[in-house]
């Protein structure tokens, strides 16, 4: 299983459409197992490259009951 860091959005393209393909695999098998790693990595990618700032209440004008 030769899995590379996810450094660019090329990178996170292929992985995803990597995902794509393997989506469904059963669990413990290589399959699934790449799809599982794949998925870490563009999680983290995807942290990184657009970061979501927590919320603040006020601000967003929700009411909290």
């Amino acid at each position: 299983m030769q899995i590379r860091p996810i450094r660019s959005d090329a990178d996170h393209e292929a992985a995803l459409r990597e995902i794509e393909t393997l989506w469904g695999a059963d669990e413990g098998t290589e399959a699934g197992d790449r799809l599982d790693v794949l998925v870490t990595l563009v999680d983290a990618y995807e942290a990184r490259r657009w970061p979501i700032a927590p919320l603040d209440p006020v601000q967003s004008g929700q009411v909290l009951i």
